[in-house]
């Protein structure tokens, strides 16, 4: 696992495995000037819109271009992306799904067209080169065990906890409940299901209104990015309930420094998507290359807690190992 490496350093390296992971170099492609296409699930989440920059700032560098199309979220308006890009002459095509499995039209158009298909952050259920991302049954795992420990540090042994979900049908979602279901219900903790908010601060706020009228008794709430659990914390404060605690995943600086500065927000999981954006690109130019690649990169994780925050930068918009 990748821990404690500056952004540019993970951009060169391959975990080859979940776990025991194996590093081994990558080397940018000889050719210059390969256009890779992009096909993003949304930018309506700041983590979406930083590893755009990435994948665009690493593919600059090499002399090469990639176009990058939203489908905000809309399912048929992924196909018709892919549809266009692949029209475009991409020579690699990168997915970032609105679903696993809608997008199987577009990869048959893909494999018809002969050009190498590539995922990153989420998953699909089709036949693809390889899937860039982190372990995210993981990263819930974490924000659970910190989460767990705390409740139990704070006399809590059989806390309520509410979860704020991503999205529907997700891979990265369900990865993320799995993970910290496992962890909390373990331990004896109770966990009330809340609505998918789609990773959008925004949405979680509203849904946190409801949740919390509805369950005034919450002792914690965990949400499957930093993004919606800064909406739930912002609800929890208007409303003078510092004492539920609260915790999520992608180490958006925003949730570092609360980390840091108090004890309301217990936990956040690395996933840089700067980072992330740079291993997809290389990905992308080895692939266009010939050489072979995993089936699954991994851009590596680790905790960001009270025992560790010290240990982040919080400049940019995602915490990065100092």
């Amino acid at each position: 696992m990748i821990r404690k490496m500056s952004r540019r350093s993970v951009a060169g390296v391959f975990a080859a495995a979940l776990t025991g992971s194996i590093a081994v170099s990558v080397a940018p492609s000889e050719a210059k000037g390969l256009l890779i296409g992009f096909s993003q699930a949304t930018l309506q989440s700041p983590f979406y819109v930083q590893l755009k920059s990435g994948a665009e700032e690493a593919a600059k560098a090499n002399g090469d271009q990639v176009i990058v199309l939203d489908a905000n979220n809309d399912v048929s308006k992924q196909n018709n992306d892919i549809q266009d890009l692949l029209t475009r002459g991409v020579k690699v095509l990168i997915v970032n799904p609105v679903n696993p499995e809608a997008v199987a039209p577009a990869l048959a158009a893909a494999d018809d067209a002969h050009v190498p298909v590539m995922t990153v952050d989420r998953n699909v259920k089709g036949n693809v080169v390889t899937y860039v991302g982190r372990d995210n049954e993981k990263m819930g795992e974490i924000s659970g065990k910190a989460m767990v420990a705390r409740l139990i540090h704070d006399g809590k042994p059989h806390a309520k906890i509410i979860e704020i979900q991503g999205d529907a049908g997700g891979t990265v979602m369900a990865a993320r409940r799995d993970g910290f279901n496992k962890i909390a219900k373990a331990a004896g903790m109770t966990i009330i299901m809340g609505p998918y908010c789609d990773y959008v601060r925004s949405e979680a706020v509203t849904a946190m209104q409801d949740l919390l009228q509805a369950h005034s008794d919450v002792d914690a709430v965990y949400a499957h990015n930093d993004d919606m659990a800064l909406g739930a914390l912002q609800v929890l404060r208007e409303s003078g309930r510092k004492d539920v605690l609260v915790s999520g995943v992608d180490g958006l600086s925003e949730a570092v420094k609360q980390i840091a500065s108090g004890d309301q927000y217990v936990a956040t999981a690395v996933n840089n998507p700067i980072a992330l954006g740079e291993v997809t690109i290389a990905t992308a130019q080895k692939i266009a290359a010939k050489t072979a690649v995993p089936k699954f990169v991994d851009a590596g994780t680790s905790v960001i807690d009270k025992a560790t925050v010290d240990q982040f930068t919080t400049t940019s918009l995602f915490a990065n190992p100092k």
